[in-house]
């Protein structure tokens, strides 16, 4: 593991707690400063398995830009890191604490400050719900595309720092796609605001993007200016059941090599098949080795789910299947949704992984991630949103098992190396955090490394946000 100049040191060490909280309190309402360790301990970890944390010597809550400055300027003074945190929906430890830091956590700051059909815009502070913007903005005819799987817990902030994705990237884009401005409170407290509100803008370096997908390790984002689009029509869904692994990859690739651009193409393998049968009840045939589903949201749907279908079968699917109305189209996505809590299921704990490769290789990560799967005695299911190549191989365990636990992580690890070889990267939507940091590392390489060391030493030189995470 590398480990970084701000991971090395830690000044929180020789700061009081007493200090601490009496100057947090100076500048914060009573309630906004949780020091109850039951309760600052229930903010500690994300959602994911395998990565340390530390105990936060105080949790703050604050609701405005000021206020989050007030937090930044005394951590800064007494050089105590701060940790930011969203609904802790991740899955990388990128959220988890750091020992003795102030867990800075932003879901109080929930307005939407915004919404301009005009310029198609809406502005937000950073604990927005994605689902409750999502369906604001629905109500005047617009849409904001991305839909990370926990889009009814999860905020805009966590969102921006993992720089996520969802279903609908195929045809979409993520989520740095659609930020067009930031405001960001610093690690001294100084407020600065990235980007435009307009179509265009080249002025300068794009800080913004930079921002998007930095894990918190830069700055506070404390106001998004986000891109929206007019709403699409309602999507159609076909089901398409293969033969193989490698049929379905194949008909992926006639798909998009064809020219179509489906709303949603997402894949899932024969062992989730199977989970989501045991958990759901849903009476997928036993017999399907791989599943496909595309969806299309254009003025005809049918016509493109027609042409869809017939790759589908060129490429050996058994058994087509198109829906005919929206609500049959929801039923045949319940699968896909059900998945990742089909797969929790077999075993009680699970870690997914998050690999994405070029699409034209899916084939050969699925036939990999089967063989790891043999070779350490394990449940791998994988699911994928296939048309960007984004891949979510789901390694099922059994967490009080000490063996069992050791074969899930070094079968991930594999996993991660595998997508490296295939031509992909480590991380297509989860960020890195704790759990990928090593990983990173062999992605960048040392110069790449040493680069954005560079960078984060420029904007954060004590090395007091989210230290430890990412490199």
């Amino acid at each position: 593991m590398i480990m970084s100049r701000s991971e090395a040191r830690h000044p929180a060490a020789t700061v009081t707690s007493a200090d601490l909280l009496d100057r947090l309190r100076a500048g914060l309402p009573a309630d906004a400063v949780l020091t109850d360790p039951d309760v600052t301990l229930s903010y500690a970890n994300d959602m994911a398995s395998f990565c340390p944390a530390g105990t936060p010597a105080v949790v703050v809550l604050p609701r405005t830009v000021e206020e989050v400055q007030h937090v930044m300027r005394t951590a800064s003074e007494l050089r105590v890191p701060v940790v930011p945190q969203g609904a802790r929906t991740g899955l990388s430890g990128g959220a988890n604490a750091s020992e003795g830091c102030v867990v800075l956590s932003l879901t109080r700051m929930d307005r939407i400050l915004e919404i301009n059909p005009v310029d198609r815009i809406a502005v937000v502070e950073p604990g927005v719900v994605n689902a409750t913007l999502s369906r604001a903005v629905g109500e005047q005819g617009l849409y904001y595309p991305p839909d990370p799987s926990s889009w009814e817990q999860c905020t805009i902030g966590g969102n921006i720092g993992t720089a996520s994705g969802g279903l609908c990237c195929v045809k979409y884009g993520v989520t740095a796609e659609y930020v067009l401005g930031l405001d960001v409170v610093l690690a001294d407290g100084r407020l600065m605001s990235t980007g435009r509100r307009t179509a265009k803008g080249v002025a300068g370096y794009d800080l913004t993007r930079l921002f998007v997908g930095s894990e918190g390790s830069l700055g506070i984002v404390v106001r998004a200016t986000l891109a929206l689009k007019p709403q699409p029509p309602k999507q159609l869904v076909l089901a398409a059941e293969f033969a193989s692994g490698a049929a379905a990859c194949d008909a992926v690739c006639r798909i998009m090599a064809d020219g179509h651009v489906p709303s949603l193409l997402e894949l899932m393998d024969r062992t989730t098949v199977r989970a989501v049968n045991d958990l759901t009840r849903m009476g997928l045939p036993d017999t399907t080795e791989a599943l496909l589903l595309a969806a299309f949201d254009t003025s005809d749907p049918a016509a493109d789910l027609a042409a869809v279908g017939a790759l589908c079968e060129a490429a050996g699917a058994t058994q087509v299947v198109p829906a005919d109305d929206f609500a049959e189209s929801e039923l045949l996505l319940q699968a896909r949704r059900s998945a990742l809590v089909a797969l929790e299921a077999v075993k009680g704990t699970t870690m997914i992984d998050d690999v994405c490769v070029p699409r034209s290789r899916l084939a050969e990560l699925l036939d990999g991630v089967e063989h790891i799967a043999e070779k350490h005695q394990l449940t791998i299911g994988v699911v994928a949103h296939a048309g960007d190549g984004n891949t979510h191989p789901t390694v099922c365990f059994d967490a009080q098992d000490a063996d069992e636990c050791r074969r899930a992580r070094e079968s991930f690890d594999e996993i991660m190396g595998l997508g490296l070889e295939l031509g992909g990267t480590i991380t297509g939507e989860h960020g890195v955090g704790v759990l990928k940091k090593e990983w990173l590392a062999r992605e960048l390489g040392p110069v790449g490394v040493e680069m954005q060391r560079a960078v984060k030493a420029a904007f954060d030189p004590q090395g007091i946000l989210n230290p430890g995470k990412l490199f």
